[in-house]
């Protein structure tokens, strides 16, 4: 048992008879548990150019200092430039690979393309495709050294080109900085190539044209920018298939505790990002998809992206972002504004407020309050707390926008963002008699930093630059769709672009989004903008600001140990096996309701300092009770939703779930029953799609998103079906939890505000003592 195993371990540290420790093939979870019983030194899994399905665990291992040792970087030589079909066909009878799946048929071929891709590029630096192979899972984020298995001298010496220096086990550090350094890339002598700067180079070179293939498709890339990393995925044009996929996490995540520059600690409820950990995403998930979907780069005929939102940024007249300036690098008010900084609720209840009293005709567009995640709340902020960072923003961007500016190197603003995280409707933005009565500074703040022409959805912006291409591995000159936002993106991927059809993004949080010819105010929602999802239609949008969170909030905080050991032997991820518990429960059996707040409510409230709530506990509750508590918790929070749109006269026809937690049967059966309507499901990675298909269009291959929509997206409809007992049980639970819902969220008292008024006092206290 982990626990048991782990204490010796930490036991025989501390005795001085080891110098570290370490666990193999661990997941998070089981990382977490061995850190509360001891610091774990090293974590050794497997990782290659196409295995990359650790990253999530590498980011935790690198933002908590534990060194990680890759193993299999080559695949048992698979990517090692020596195999081919007839060496696979010599291998003795008993050779383990003869029967494997990734050496024969099909994969087989379609790997030797793979690995035929990186020759050219091995050439180019004058190293063998193994070290490419090697250099390049070195140089993951938070990776510390790789088992290489080498076993002849000439075969050690091959991976030291790659390594570039000697570093022996016991002097592995423990800093991130040390994780993150560069490798110098060497040639087969061990002398350094003066013409290459690091191994992220080598990846940004990984596509190389093959040419010859007269069966080639022409296909697209979708680019999907989350809150931890960034993903692409090449997309055939014809018929909507995922070709080749790769995964970039941010090395530095979300920002939320100290600022990287300064070491300095942050106040509560901030969120930012570093916007270089966007661009390695263009230099190395990029290619990276590319020579994983084995196609050509000139096939290739359009890039589309999206974005988390709203996360904006304070930049330079030319682009660039002022926490790239040296004397601003230390000022937090320079940094990206991630969609979850709450920080800037003061500056949104003063917006609401004057706008409710001077009756500004764009406040019901938003159900009668705008988010303290949206641009101007947050630019607001910015103004009161550094005016000289705000006085130095010529531009104040999404990152949606900025990204595509880097790629084409012209700056265009969506109607997606301009109109559900900049409150611009009816053809203009808050009047500067409004912005002048918030604040004389104030007044031009849509003039001089964000006004600008705007483009629709599937449009081109533009075309790729010779500098994007270089860091692509793509041609310059193709076509680079207007940027959109990960969730409205997605409507597309589920072929749900008509009316009526919502589709909620479910993961960390959910977003909502529903076309509709219908223009209708819907008290709570984060906005309705014309065109918004497709062009022609209203777009409305509404959201939960946590769900995947809460659940994950249960498994990091809420388990005994015991649960991670059952787990374990049965060789389950910790949410299956709370999901597996929880799921023989009957409707109501653990005795729990719980308010789904703990990340603030989006809709229909719109209050980001609300708190979560749990009514019911007893000693006899159980981490699977909460589990299940909080699943349906959210299931209400989005009923209540679909209950506004019902009630304001803009009816859910169907509902489509998509993201992540699509892979949660469980999560899934239990919003059947609670929503009371069968539940579509589409693909867990839906926005890459929903943007691949936005490139298709903009680059000329569909005449509008609906047709692309119909040949490319896909859904599974009705996946799940509502059980009419589960549902008649729900109906009672749902109306206390309404009990509650209004009582915390609507007056009846103001515990959550003051409760959180004392923490931040409490916080700021502990921080300047």
């Amino acid at each position: 048992m982990l626990d048991e195993y782990w204490q010796v371990m930490v036991d025989l540290k501390a005795a001085d008879a080891v110098r570290s420790i370490g666990l193999s093939n661990h997941d998070a979870a089981q990382i977490d548990a061995a850190e509360r019983i001891g610091p774990v030194d090293s974590l050794q899994l497997p990782l290659s150019l196409r295995r990359r399905g650790a990253a999530d665990v590498i980011g935790r291992c690198a933002a908590r200092g534990t060194g990680v040792i890759v193993y299999s970087p080559m695949e048992s030589g698979l990517l090692s430039g020596s195999f081919s079909a007839e060496r696979v066909a010599a291998l003795p009878a008993n050779d383990w690979r003869r029967s494997a799946s990734e050496y024969t048929g099909e994969r087989l071929i379609r790997n030797l393309r793979f690995v035929d891709a990186l020759r050219p590029v091995a050439d180019r630096h004058d190293v063998s495709v193994a070290a490419i192979a090697v250099a390049r899972t070195l140089a993951w984020p938070g990776v510390t050294g790789a088992i290489v298995g080498a076993r002849r001298p000439a075969q050690v010496a091959d991976m030291a080109v790659a390594a570039g220096c000697h570093c022996p086990p016991r002097t592995w550090p423990r800093s991130q900085q040390h994780l993150r350094r560069p490798v110098p890339v060497l040639d087969r002598s061990g002398r350094r190539r003066p013409d290459t700067s690091d191994v992220s180079h080598m990846a940004a070179n990984l596509v190389v044209d093959r040419g010859g293939d007269m069966n080639a498709e022409p296909c697209v890339i979708g680019i999907d920018f989350g809150t931890l990393s960034g993903r692409a995925v090449v997309v055939r044009v014809r018929d909507g298939a995922e070709l080749g996929n790769a995964v970039h996490p941010f090395p530095h995540g979300v920002i939320s505790a100290r600022l990287p520059a300064t070491g300095a600690p942050l106040p509560a409820d901030w969120a930012l990002q570093d916007p270089e950990d966007w661009l390695e995403v263009l230099r190395t998930a990029v290619p990276l998809a590319v020579a994983d979907a084995g196609v050509r780069p000139r096939d290739i005929i359009g890039i589309g992206t999206d974005f988390t939102a709203s996360t904006p940024l304070p930049v330079l007249v030319d682009g660039t972002p002022l926490c790239r300036l040296d004397d601003l690098r230390g000022r937090p008010h320079a940094y990206p504004k991630l969609w979850k900084h709450h920080a800037a609720q003061p500056q949104a209840d003063r917006i609401n407020a004057l706008a409710a009293e001077i009756a500004e005709p764009w406040l019901p567009r938003y159900g009668g309050k705008i988010s303290s995640e949206w641009q101007f709340a947050k630019a607001l902020q910015v103004l009161d707390e550094d005016v000289e960072t705000y006085d130095r923003c010529a531009r104040w961007i999404e990152a949606a926008d900025w990204i595509v500016w880097q790629l084409c190197g012209t700056e265009t603003r969506n109607v997606c963002t301009a109109g559900y995280k900049g409150m611009r409707q009816d053809g203009r933005y808050p009047s500067v008699e409004y912005l002048s009565k918030l604040d004389p500074r104030f007044a031009e703040f849509v003039t001089d930093r964000i006004a600008y022409p705007l483009s629709q959805l599937g449009d081109p912006a533009g075309v790729l630059t010779p500098e994007a291409a270089t860091w692509t591995g793509l041609p310059a000159g193709i076509t680079v769709a207007v940027g959109n936002v990960d969730a409205h993106v997605t409507a597309a991927a589920v072929q749900a672009t008509g009316p009526g059809q919502l589709v909620a993004i479910m993961g960390t949080s959910t977003c909502h989004v529903m076309s509709s010819t219908e223009l209708a105010e819907v008290p709570g929602m984060c906005g309705v903008v014309y065109g918004g999802i497709v062009p022609g239609q209203w777009g409305y949008e509404a959201g939960q600001s946590g769900v995947g969170d809460l659940f994950a909030w249960v498994v990091d905080h809420a388990l005994p140990k015991t649960y991670r050991s059952a787990a374990a032997r049965a060789g389950l991820g910790m949410h299956e096996y709370l999901s597996q518990l929880a799921a023989r429960q009957q409707v109501g059996e653990h005795g729990l309701l719980a308010l789904d707040w703990l990340n603030g409510n989006r809709s229909i409230l719109v209050d980001h300092h609300l708190s979560g709530l749990l009514v019911g506990l007893t000693l006899d509750t159980r981490a699977e009770d909460i589990y299940r508590a909080f699943v349906e918790a959210t299931a209400f929070g989005a009923l209540t939703i679909l209950a506004a749109f019902d009630h304001a006269g803009v009816p859910v026809r169907d509902f489509v779930a998509a993201g992540g937690l699509v892979r949660n049967p469980f999560v899934m059966q239990v919003y059947a029953d609670v929503l009371d309507r069968p539940i579509s499901v589409g693909s867990d990675q839906g926005s890459a799609l929903g943007s691949a298909i936005h490139a298709a269009v903009a680059a000329g291959a569909y005449p509008d998103i609906h047709a692309a929509a119909a040949a490319m997206g896909a859904v599974r409809h009705a996946a799940y079906i509502p059980r009419a007992a589960a549902t008649a049980a729900y109906r009672e639970l749902y109306d206390y939890y309404r009990e509650l819902h209004d009582q915390f969220g609507r007056g009846g008292t103001d515990v959550m505000h003051r409760l959180r008024a004392i923490r931040n006092v409490a916080r700021a206290g502990n921080r300047d003592g």
